[in-house]
Formats: C-alpha cells, structure tokens, sequence
C-alpha cells in the first residue's frame, strides 16, 4: 500500500480527492490536514463521508512529520501556500501533486506575474500535470503541478491541432463556462443563491490567470508563441465545465485532417471521449467522472473550427486528474479507483 496525505481536504477539490481515494485499493490514506478545523473529523464537515472517512483533522504545522510518513502528498490548497510545504519537503524523499498553481509554471516570473505572489521555490523539480500530454514527465517527477479545470477542457480541446499545427496560434479564442464549485467553499456575495440563481455571468475578462497556463501549454506542443484571448463565465449549477474553443484554420486545412488529428492523438485515451464532428458535448454526461468529452465543427464560411469540450471541474479538472497523475507516478494503472460511469440524472 502507497502511504497518501491530503493537505487542505476540506476544499469542495479536497474532499472529492477523499471520496476517490477512499476507493482506491493501493493508497492508504496517512494523513489529512486543515488549518481552520483542525481536530474536527473530516465527516462532520462532509457528512456524505460518514463511516466512510471519520479521519482527525491535523495541522500543516507539522508538514515535516506528514511527509517524512507519507510516500505521497496532495496539497490541496490556495495559490502561494504549496510552494512553501514543497520548500520544507525538499529533502525528504516524498512525492508532492499539487492542486494549486504554485507549481504549473516552468518560469516562475509568469506566475509572479499573474498572481502577485513571490515564488520561493523557483528551482524545484517539477513537471506539468495534464497526463494525457505529459505522461512520461510525470513518471518519475518529484513534484507534479496539476492542471487547472479551464486550462484541462482548454488544453485538449486544442492540442491536436496545436500539435498538427492546423490551426492560426494567433487566432484562439476560449469560451468557458463553470459550475460555483470552481470558485471554492468560502463564502463570497456573487456566489449566493439569490446572486446566482437565473443568472449567466462572465467574469475576470481578459485577465484569468489561467490564461498563460493554456498559452504555455500550447506553446509547448507547437513550438510557436501563442496568445489567446479567455473568458471565463459562471452558471448556476455546482460542477461542470464546457469550454467553446474557436481558431482559424490554416489554409488547405479540411475537416478530414481534424478529424485525423483528434484520433491520432486521442485514439487510445481511457478518459477522452471521441464524440466527433458536428456532436455537442454536455456537462450533465460528464458528471462525477475524470472523462473529458470532445465535439467539433467546422465552418467553411469564416474558415473556423470551433471545439466543445465537457468536463466535471472537481474530477478531471481536479481531484481525478491528480489521482490520474498519482497513479501514473506511483506505477498503477491509469484508471485505479477513476473507472466510474457518470452520474446520471
């Protein structure tokens, strides 16, 4: 058994990455922290983990101790709080998947950029966890910065033809939409019931930090510099992402060739689903699960392709994607405790 702990589990990403491994036959789970409820029981702040997880909340004071027990460590908390647990972990030989962003960058000074905060740990030793594009990095990486739920429906909607180089890398547009779990548990006005219900809302508009995320992504399957515009809407629903993902196609590009290219890349994936051209995506067929779900269209009159990309935020955008990760780097195979069928209704 894989000794795991969970720093920060009671984040809505926490405690679905409870729910997942609590199934999971080869990890046992060490430890799990908060820092404002600690030496309460995880099940009376989710009571759907109730003789499921009973587990003590302990502090992240004692980083040090959890990861000198622990093969493995999920952070699960805030941008700038990773990099200071994976600064104290440095020495010891425990393997560190990060939920946050404090590790997704391969230069730093983007991400002190876009989130105002210093980097204390520039030189760590750390790879991209978006596993269906960077699966042998993750094998052997010591420290693995998961990828954010926009930039997971982003990313594979357009890696294929990023990667085929079919498409103006100048000309990407995303358009995302995402349930209220993605902006997490604590409390905000705009997330309120009477604040959200029957509304449709975008927001952070030209300036969501998981912009340079997505562009460095592509960049780094294409090769070229790429700059996209992102805006990021919130519906009223709990979880789900669908992301609407437009460019120019390049000339004598036709829609075999897209087709191709999905198929190529995706063929073989467990967790990507193929749905085709002219299909259409759904959050509801997404729903609890780690699958990603991919349509495409074309339209021949302004010479655009247009990808729709389905995903659960909390699973493949979160929790499932860093299990995914986990079980790639311990050595298991890819789908342990992550082969469920959707929720459905």
């Amino acid at each position: 058994m894989v000794k795991v702990s969970v720093i920060g589990a009671t984040g809505y990403a926490g405690a679905e990455l409870l729910s997942i491994l609590h199934r999971h036959p080869q990890a046992t789970l060490a430890h799990i922290t908060s820092e404002s409820h600690t030496g309460k029981k995880i099940s009376e702040l989710y009571p759907h983990l109730r003789g499921l997880c009973d587990m003590t909340l302990e502090s992240l004071s004692d980083i040090v101790n959890i990861g000198k027990d622990s093969d493995f460590i999920f952070i699960a908390l805030p941008h700038g709080h990773a990099m200071d647990a994976g600064l104290k972990l440095d020495a010891l030989p425990v393997r560190i998947i990060d939920l946050g962003a404090d590790y997704r960058f391969a230069d730093t000074a983007v991400y002190e950029e876009w989130y105002k905060v210093p980097h204390i740990h520039k030189d760590a030793d750390r790879v991209y966890g978006l596993a269906e594009i960077y699966r042998a990095q993750i094998r052997d990486a010591k420290i693995i910065g998961n990828a954010g739920c926009f930039t997971t429906a982003s990313i594979l909607a357009l890696a294929p033809l990023v990667k085929h180089h079919l498409i103006d890398a100048g000309s990407i547009i995303v358009d995302a939409a995402s349930g209220v779990s993605g902006a997490g548990r604590g409390l905000k006005l705009g997330n309120h019931f009477p604040e959200l219900y029957d509304n449709f809302k975008a927001y952070n508009v030209a300036h969501h930090r998981h912009t340079p995320e997505i562009e460095q992504a592509l960049e780094d399957l294409g090769g070229e510099k790429t700059v996209i515009n992102f805006t990021p809407h919130l519906v009223p629903m709990s979880r789900g992402i669908l992301a609407t993902c437009y460019a120019k196609l390049k000339e004598n590009v036709g829609a075999d060739m897209i087709d191709a290219a999905f198929q190529k890349i995706y063929g073989a994936e467990k967790f990507i689903r193929l749905l085709g051209r002219d299909a259409y995506p759904e959050t509801k067929f997404v729903r609890g699960s780690n699958y990603c779900d991919l349509g495409w269209h074309i339209d021949d009159r302004t010479r655009r392709v247009i990808i729709l990309s389905a995903i659960d935020n909390l699973v493949k955008g979160a929790a499932g994607q860093a299990v995914q990760n986990f079980n790639i780097a311990a050595g298991f195979h890819e789908s342990v405790a992550l082969d469920v069928v959707p929720m459905y209704p």
